[in-house]
């Protein structure tokens, strides 16, 4: 199976390329998605069966004011490689985001209705499942992870979420990637329980101080935790749990 990744030096990225023998990431300078020119050279040169789009500007607080470039990459990127894949005939899995709900009562499930978005990043994160979703072979995993070390003083206690560590979420999605013609779904949760940001960011910063959202200047969501029975169903079929 050809795999080409975008965003292989970020954070997910730098995962899934040490579990995923053989995954094609060229760098950026190879590869950049928001240039049709070198998407269409980098399909030319790798012949992907499938793409995991897991590159994105992913600074939240950061995108209300650089809008533009969020749009660029998170948008127009996806856009690029949408087209690519309908020419190409390649699988897509895209890696969205659970921000692309409300935020307002938690535990969503794939089927329930999106937005309204609480910021910048969240609308362009929607308007890109948006263009995956014309593709008549797509996966479509939303997802929330942190780097391996809680990297901020603060952590909320208001802020509820499953998002986790990205080397506890990223062998869940390298998985998914590995099994993906047997998954009989286009939309696909993957997290783990629900607990609050301040209660995730003590299980590797003992000395964090909590903090409630008021501090991060950014419209966040109350409770954006997703409902995993979907992706738990199908690990416990295949044996995986």
């Amino acid at each position: 199976m050809r795999i080409l990744l975008t965003g292989g030096t970020g954070r997910l990225g730098r995962e899934l390329v040490a579990l995923l023998p053989g995954v094609v990431a060229p760098p950026r300078a190879e590869f950049d998605i928001t240039r049709p020119d070198s998407v269409e050279a980098a399909f030319l040169r790798d012949r992907p069966e499938v793409v995991v789009h897991a590159a994105a500007y992913t600074d939240v607080a950061g995108a209300e004011s650089q809008r533009e470039a969020c749009w660029r990459v998170n948008v127009e990127g996806t856009q690029n490689l949408v087209r690519a894949a309908w020419k190409h005939g390649a699988f897509f899995i895209h890696i969205s985001t659970d921000y692309v709900f409300e935020g307002t009562r938690g535990m969503y499930k794939e089927e329930d209705p999106l937005g309204p978005v609480r910021n910048y990043y969240a609308l362009t994160k929607l308007a890109a499942e948006a263009a995956v979703r014309v593709l008549p072979r797509h996966l479509v995993i939303r997802t929330s992870f942190r780097p391996r070390t809680w990297p901020y003083p603060v952590a909320f206690t208001n802020v509820y979420t499953s998002q986790d560590y990205v080397d506890v979420i990223a062998p869940e999605i390298a998985l998914a990637i590995r099994r993906h013609r047997e998954i009989p779904y286009n939309t696909l949760h993957i997290a783990t329980e629900r607990k609050s940001v301040y209660e995730l960011a003590k299980r590797r910063r003992p000395d964090v101080r909590p903090g409630t959202k008021d501090e991060a200047g950014v419209a966040l969501p109350d409770d954006i935790s997703l409902d995993t029975s979907r992706w738990q169903a199908l690990k416990q079929k295949w044996g995986e749990v």
